[in-house]
C-alpha cells in the first residue's frame, strides 16, 4: 500500500517526458527559441505586503542556475582525463525518466511560487504600454482587446464591463475592487480579474464611488437576436462606456441614483475653484478667487467672485458652507490655495479631487464655451420639441434672461463655470447649467454668509465633541417631514436673512401655522360630511392640511431629485409615476384651501390663510398648471406595467400618441398571428387535429409528437421524453426568428419613445422645480412652529434699520444645551444699546458658563433671522448684517497654522470685515502666548473695536487689566461674571504648608451661572484641575505658587503706590526713610514674609480705601483723612521696622 501510494505521488509530481525532437546533443544543437513562458494563474486576493514584494524578487529568479549547480556536467561531453569516478545517479520509479526539471517549461514549483506572489505589472496595467502594437497582441483574446482600447480611452476611470451575467474588473481596476469589496481577484488568461453579478451593480458601485473612484460602466450595445442579424456575426459584442458616476453625480445617475443609501438630506456639490493673483499689500488681499458649486442632483448652482487674504477665510467660509463631495481644481492655483483645498479633501471627509486646466478659456474662451452649450442647447430644442406648450416668445425670453444672466458673472466665475461644463459634458449633466433659474450668487444682500470660524465655534451644522450633527443648532431646529425640506432649513441655518421685510415674513408665516396648532380641533379629513341629509362644510384648516402633505411627502421618494433626475433622463418609469403623482396629490391637497379662488373674491380679513409668504407658497405648490401638466403626464403612462419595469407595455398609445411604438406593437403582433397560423397547417399536414404549441424550458412553438409519428426530414428535433420528440418546423424556426427581432425592435423604440417621452418634461422642469421649492418652504415653516410649540418658544421683535443697534433679551437659553439640561438651565439676560452700553466684559470662575453665554446669545440671534422662534421670554433685536466669533483654541499644522497664528488669524478676519450692525464675540484672547502679550494684544484689540466698529461686543477674559478700559469708555463698556458661591476668599498659605492636599476641601465652590455686574476675583483653577486628576502633589505646589505670586503682586503695587505718595505729601528726609523701608521689604517675600499676609493686607486696603474716599469729600473731611492715612502709612513703616 505503500509503494503504491508512493508511485501516485511520484506519478503527480513527475515532469512530462521530452520529445525527440527537443534532446540535443552537443554535435548538432540547433539554436531554437524557447517555448513562450505561461502567464501563472493567481488565485488569491491581491493585497502584497513588502516583505512578499521582497521574496517575489529571492524566489522568482530563474531556476536554470540551481539546475546547472546541481548538475553542471548536463548536456555536454566528459572529459576523459577525469581522475574522480562517475557519480552513481540513485534509481527512481520506472515511470520517472529524468529527476530533473526540465529547464525551459515551467516547473510545478514556479507555478506554486507564482501563485502566491504579485503578478507582473503586464498583467495589472498592459495599457500603459506607449507601444501602439502592445493592443494588437495576438495573445489577446477578443474580449482582452477591447479592454485594452476602453482603458486607453479612459484611463482614470475604474471600469466595470458587462460580460454575460456579471460585470468583470480586469487589472489594475480587479486589483482595487478586489480591495474595496472584499471580493476574489485571480489570473485569467493574460489579465488580473475580478467580477460581481449585474443584480449587484447599484451596490458595489456606490462602494466604489464612496471610495472616491470614478466609476465606468461598459455595456453590451446590441443584443444576441439583433447580433445574429446584423454584421458583427463573428466578433464578440459591441461594448460602450454607458454611465460614469463620482460622488457628485451619483444620485442623479442612471440605475444608481435615487437609492437609500447615503445621507440624502446632504447635498453633493460639484465645486470649481480658479484664482487670480491680485498684490494689495495694504488690504492684505493677495487672490481673487473665483468658484462655482452645482448640486446636479436638485439643479441647484452657485457661483460667485471674492478677494481673500492669506490665510484664505473666504475660501473656507464658502467651502463649508457648501459641503462638496468633490472638488474640480483649475490649474496654476496658489500653493496656500491648493493645501487648503487638499486639506479640507482628506482621509477623514474623503472628497474627491480633480485637476483641470483652464488654459484654453483665455482672451474670452471661457465665456464662448458658456455661449456654445447654450446655443447647442436651442438647437436641440427646436429639433426635439422640448416645449410642448410653450410659445416661442416665452421661450426666448427665458433664453434671454438666462444669458443676461451669464454676462453680469464676474469673470472668474465664467471661467469656473465654463470648468465645469467640460468636466460635466462627459457625464451628460451639462444641460443643467442651462436653467438660468436655477442660479444664485454666494453673496447676497439680504442674507448674512455666516464665517467658517462662526459655524464651527457656534456648532451651528456640527458638534465639535464628534463631528456629527447631534448637538449642533441645526439638528435641534430640524424638525423637517422631508429630505428636500431638511436641506433648505440647513441653507436657512447658514444663511440667516439681512431684511427685516422678509424676516417678519417668515414670523408670519410661522405664528399663522403656530396658532392653528393651538385651535386644531378641526377633524382630520376636510371632504364634505353629510348628517341628516344636511351637508356641512368644514373650514379648512392649515395645520392639518399641511402636516398630512408633507407627511405623505416624506413617505414618498424625494421628489426635488426625482425631478433632477428626469431632467437629465436618467429615471425609471416607476420613479417617474411616483415623483409626479407625489406633486399632484400634494396639489391637490392644499387647493383645498382654495387660495387662488380668495385672491379672487375674498377680502383679506376673511381669507384662510393671512400670512402672505403662506400663500405665495401654497398658491405655488399647488398652481393649476403643474397640477393639468403632472395629470396630463400620468394620463400616457401605464402604472402596472411601470411597476413590472415592461417598457414594452408602458405607454398608452392613444389618439395618435406614440406612433412608433404603435408600429412596433404591430409588426409584433403580425409576427405572433403567423406563428398562430402555422398550426393549423401543420394539423393538416400530419392530420392530427388535436396537436398545440407546447413550451417547455423557456423554448416556445414546440410540436410534441409521440415517438412514431413520422414527420418530415426538415424537422428540426429540439428535445424529447420517452414517449415523444418535441419538433421545431423550419418555419416555426423562421417564424420565431423574425418574433424575436421584432421583440427586440420594440425594446428599442420604447426605450427611444421613453427618452424622448422624458425630454418633453424639459420644457415644464422650472415650474415643477418652483413648486417643489415651494413645499420644501412649507415643510422649513412647519417645522419652525412645531419648535417653537413644542419648546415653548416667544416671537423676537426687530427694531427699524434707522434705530440704533441694540439686543435686548430677557431670559434668554441656550437651544441645545437646554434640550440637554431641560429645567436645570440657568438663563440669563442680556442689555446691549449702541447709544448706552454696548460692551460686556465678563469674567468669572472656570466652568462657570461664560461661553455657553456668549453663545447663546449669538444662537438666538442667528435663530431670530431664520424667521423661528427664541428661547427666551421677550427679545428685541436690531437686524444683524454678520457674527463673528473668536474662541477656543486651535491649530492646523497641514497649513503651516500655530495656535496662536490662527487666534491672530481670526481676530484679523473680525477687525476687517465687522461693521456697526456686527455682533462680536470674542472668548480669551491672547492666551496663546505670553502673558503680557497677551493682555496687550486683547486690550488692543478691544479698543480697536470699541473705538473704531462701535459694534455690539461680548468680551470673555480672565485678564483683570482689560476692564480698566471702562475708563476709557465711560458708560459704553459693563464689567460681568458668572456668580458664584465659596466658603473662602483666598487659599490660606499656613494651611498649605501644613495640612496634605488629599484633606483639602476642593468642593465648596458652587456656579450659579448667572451673570451680575462686577469682576470675578478668583478663575478657581485649581477645581478644574482637580477635576482633571492632576496629581495632588501638583496641585500643592500650584497652590504654593499661586499664593506666592499673589503676595509679590500685592507687594509690588503697594511698593509702587507708597512710593508716589510719600514723593508727593512727605518731607524730603521722611520720603527716604519710607523708600528705604519699603525697598528692604520688598525683598523680603520668602516664607516669614508671608506669616502675617492677611494682616497687613487689610492694613493696606483700609489705607486705600480712606486715600479713595479722600477723592470725594470735601476739603475739610478730606484734610482729616488724609492726615489719618499718613498715620497709617507711618504704622506700616513701622511694622516693616520691626520685622527687620
Amino acid at each position: 500500500m505503500g509503494k503504491q501510494k508512493q508511485q501516485v505521488i511520484s506519478r503527480f509530481f513527475a515532469p512530462k517526458p521530452q520529445t525527440s525532437a527537443a534532446v540535443t546533443t552537443p554535435s548538432n544543437t540547433v539554436s531554437s527559441p524557447s517555448p513562450p513562458t505561461l502567464t501563472p494563474k493567481i488565485t488569491t486576493t491581491v493585497t502584497f505586503s513588502p516583505a512578499k514584494r521582497l521574496r517575489n524578487t529571492h524566489l522568482s529568479s530563474p531556476h536554470n542556475k540551481l539546475a546547472k549547480q546541481a548538475h553542471p556536467q548536463k548536456n555536454s561531453s566528459p572529459t576523459p582525463a577525469s581522475p574522480l569516478p562517475p557519480i552513481r545517479t540513485p534509481e527512481f520509479s520506472p515511470r520517472i525518466d529524468d529527476p530533473v526539471l526540465p529547464i525551459p517549461d515551467p516547473t510545478l514549483h514556479q507555478k506554486f511560487l507564482n501563485k502566491l506572489l504579485e503578478p507582473t505589472q503586464d498583467a495589472l496595467e498592459p495599457w500603459k504600454d506607449n507601444n501602439n502594437s502592445k493592443f494588437l497582441n495576438p495573445k489577446y483574446t477578443p474580449l482582452e482587446q477591447q479592454v485594452v482600447e476602453l482603458k486607453a480611452k479612459y484611463p482614470d476611470v475604474l471600469l466595470m464591463i458587462e460580460v454575460g451575467y456579471r460585470y468583470r474588473f480586469f487589472g489594475k481596476d480587479a486589483e482595487n475592487a478586489a480591495r474595496v469589496l472584499g471580493i476574489y481577484a485571480h489570473m485569467d488568461h493574460n489579465f488580473l480579474t475580478a467580477s460581481i453579478p449585474t443584480f449587484r451593480l447599484h451596490v458595489h458601485a456606490r462602494r466604489l464611488v464612496s471610495e472616491g473612484y470614478k466609476v465606468g460602466v461598459v455595456k453590451q450595445t446590441e443584443t444576441a437576436a439583433i447580433k445574429a442579424h446584423g454584421s458583427n456575426k463573428l466578433g464578440p459584442f459591441c461594448r460602450g462606456l454607458s454611465a460614469l458616476y463620482t460622488k457628485a453625480t451619483l444620485e442623479a445617475a442612471e440605475d444608481l441614483g435615487g437609492g437609500e443609501e447615503g445621507c440624502s438630506s446632504c447635498n453633493n456639490y460639484l465645486v470649481c475653484v480658479v484664482e487670480k493673483v491680485v498684490e494689495n499689500v495694504e488690504s492684505g488681499i493677495d487672490v481673487r478667487v473665483g468658484i462655482v458649486g452645482v448640486e446636479i442632483s436638485t439643479g441647484d448652482v452657485v457661483y460667485g467672485e471674492f478677494d481673500d487674504n492669506f490665510m484664505r477665510a473666504g475660501l473656507e467660509a464658502m467651502i463649508l458652507n457648501l459641503s462638496p463631495a468633490e472638488l474640480l481644481m483649475g490649474k496654476q492655483l496658489s500653493k496656500r490655495t491648493e493645501k487648503l483645498l487638499l486639506a479640507y479633501a482628506g482621509p477623514a471627509k474623503n472628497v474627491r479631487v480633480e485637476h483641470a486646466t483652464q488654459d484654453c478659456f483665455s482672451d474670452g474662451g471661457a465665456l464662448a464655451e458658456v455661449m456654445s452649450l447654450y446655443e447647442d442647447m436651442n438647437k436641440n430644442k427646436s429639433a426635439n420639441g422640448y416645449q410642448m406648450e410653450a410659445t416661442e416668445e416665452s421661450t426666448q425670453a427665458s433664453n434671454c434672461l438666462a444669458i443676461e444672466g451669464i454676462m453680469d458673472m464676474p469673470d472668474l466665475a465664467i471661467q469656473a463655470l465654463a470648468l465645469t461644463i467640460r468636466h460635466l459634458k462627459q457625464f451628460g449633466f451639462e444641460r443643467i447649467l442651462c436653467l438660468g433659474a436655477s442660479f444664485r450668487s454666494l453673496s447676497s444682500n439680504v442674507e448674512m454668509t455666516l464665517s467658517a470660524n462662526a459655524l464651527q465655534q457656534l456648532e451651528v451644522l456640527k458638534s465639535n465633541s464628534d463631528g456629527s450633527e447631534s448637538g449642533a443648532l441645526f439638528q435641534c431646529m430640524n424638525n423637517t417631514l422631508t429630505t428636500f425640506g431638511s436641506r433648505l432649513l440647513r441653507h436657512w441655518v447658514t444663511h440667516p436673512l439681512c431684511d427685516r421685510n422678509m424676516i417678519y415674513a417668515r414670523l408670519d408665516a410661522v405664528s399663522e401655522i403656530v396658532e392653528s396648532m393651538g385651535s386644531g380641533e378641526a377633524s382630520q379629513d376636510f371632504d364634505l360630511y353629510e348628517e341628516d341629509s344636511d351637508i356641512i362644510f368644514v373650514q379648512p384648516d392649515i395645520h392639518h392640511i399641511l402636516s398630512s402633505v408633507l407627511i405623505t411627502l416624506g413617505r414618498s421618494p424625494d421628489i426635488q431629485r426625482g425631478i433632477a433626475r428626469i431632467f437629465h433622463q436618467t429615471a425609471t418609469a416607476s420613479e417617474f409615476i411616483a415623483i409626479i403623482q407625489a406633486i399632484l396629490a400634494a396639489g391637490k391637497r392644499l387647493q383645498r384651501l382654495q387660495i387662488e379662488e380668495e385672491d379672487k373674491n375674498v377680502h383679506t380679513n376673511m381669507r384662510t390663510v393671512r400670512s402672505v409668504l403662506l400663500r405665495k407658497l401654497i398658491s405655488t405648490a399647488s398652481s393649476s398648471s403643474v397640477i393639468s401638466t403632472a395629470a396630463k403626464f400620468l394620463s400616457s403612462l401605464n402604472k402596472e406595467a411601470a411597476s413590472q419595469r415592461d417598457l414594452e407595455n408602458l405607454f398608452i398609445v392613444s389618439d395618435g400618441k406614440f406612433p412608433e411604438v404603435a408600429a412596433a406593437r404591430t409588426k409584433v403582433q403580425l409576427a405572433n398571428e403567423k406563428l398562430e397560423q402555422l398550426i393549423g397547417l401543420y394539423r393538416k399536414q400530419l392530420r392530427m387535429n388535436n396537436i398545440e404549441f407546447v413550451n417547455v424550458s423557456g423554448v416556445t412553438h414546440l410540436i410534441e409528437l409521440p415517438l412514431d409519428v413520422k414527420v418530415p426530414s426538415n424537422w428540426m428535433k429540439v428535445n424529447s421524453t420517452k414517449k415523444s420528440i418535441r419538433y421545431h418546423p423550419p418555419e416555426v424556426s423562421s417564424a420565431l426568428d423574425q418574433l424575436l427581432l421584432a421583440n427586440e425592435e420594440l425594446s428599442v423604440v420604447c426605450r427611444t419613445a421613453w427618452d424622448s417621452f422624458l425630454k418633453t418634461f424639459i420644457g415644464h422642469y422650472s415650474e415643477f422645480q418652483a413648486a417643489v421649492q415651494a413645499l420644501a418652504a412649507l415643510d422649513c415653516l412647519y417645522a419652525l412652529a412645531m419648535l417653537s410649540r413644542d419648546k415653548n418658544y416667544v416671537r423676537p421683535v426687530f427694531v427699524s434699520d434707522e434705530e440704533p443697534v441694540q439686543i435686548h433679551i430677557t431670559s434668554g437659553r441656550h437651544p441645545v444645551m437646554e434640550n440637554i439640561l431641560q429645567e436645570n438651565f440657568v438663563p440669563n439676560d442680556t442689555n446691549l444699546h449702541a447709544e448706552g452700553q454696548y460692551c460686556q466684559i465678563v469674567t468669572g470662575p472656570n466652568m462657570g458658563g461664560k461661553s455657553c453665554y456668549i453663545r447663546q446669545v449669538a444662537l438666538i440671534a442667528i435663530m431670530a433671522q431664520v424667521g423661528s422662534f427664541v428661547p427666551a421670554s421677550s427679545a428685541t433685536l436690531h437686524v444683524m448684517d454678520g457674527i463673528y466669533t473668536r474662541m477656543g483654541a486651535s491649530d492646523c499644522i497641514q497649513l503651516g497654522k500655530s495656535t496662536f497664528l490662527e487666534e491672530m488669524s481670526e481676530v484679523s478676519h473680525i477687525l476687517h470685515h465687522c461693521t456697526s450692525r456686527s455682533l462680536v464675540i470674542i472668548d480669551e484672547l491672547g492666551r496663546g502666548t505670553s502673558t503680557h502679550d497677551g493682555v496687550a494684544i486683547a486690550y488692543a484689540t478691544l479698543h480697536y473695536l470699541l473705538e473704531r466698529k462701535r459694534c455690539p461686543v461680548l468680551f470673555v477674559t480672565h485678564y483683570p487689566k482689560i476692564v480698566e478700559i471702562k475708563k476709557e469708555f465711560p458708560g459704553s463698556v459693563g464689567a460681568y461674571h458668572v456668580s458664584y458661591l465659596t466658603s473662602q476668599s483666598k487659599p490660606d498659605v499656613d494651611l498649605i504648608s501644613s495640612q496634605k492636599v488629599d484633606s483639602m476641601d476642593y468642593d465648596d465652590v458652587t456656579y450659579l451661572y448667572k451673570l451680575v455686574p462686577g469682576v470675578a476675583e478668583r478663575s478657581f483653577g485649581f477645581k478644574v484641575a482637580q477635576l482633571a486628576q492632576l496629581p495632588t502633589s501638583c496641585i500643592k505646589r500650584a497652590i504654593s505658587m499661586a499664593a506666592r505670586f499673589e503676595v509679590e503682586a500685592c507687594n509690588r503695587e503697594n511698593h509702587r503706590f507708597l512710593m508716589n505718595f510719600s514723593t508727593e505729601t512727605l518731607p524730603n528726609n521722611k520720603a527716604c526713610e519710607v523708600e528705604k523701608a519699603l525697598s528692604i521689604f520688598s525683598d523680603s517675600t520668602d516664607a516669614d514674609g508671608v506669616e502675617n499676609l492677611e494682616k497687613l493686607e487689610n492694613a493696606y486696603k483700609d489705607l486705600f480705601s480712606r486715600l479713595n474716599l479722600s477723592l470725594h469729600e470735601d476739603v475739610g473731611k478730606s484734610f482729616h483723612t488724609l492726615k489719618y492715612s499718613q498715620n497709617l502709612a507711618f504704622e506700616l513703616m513701622k511694622i516693616d521696622e520691626c520685622r527687620l
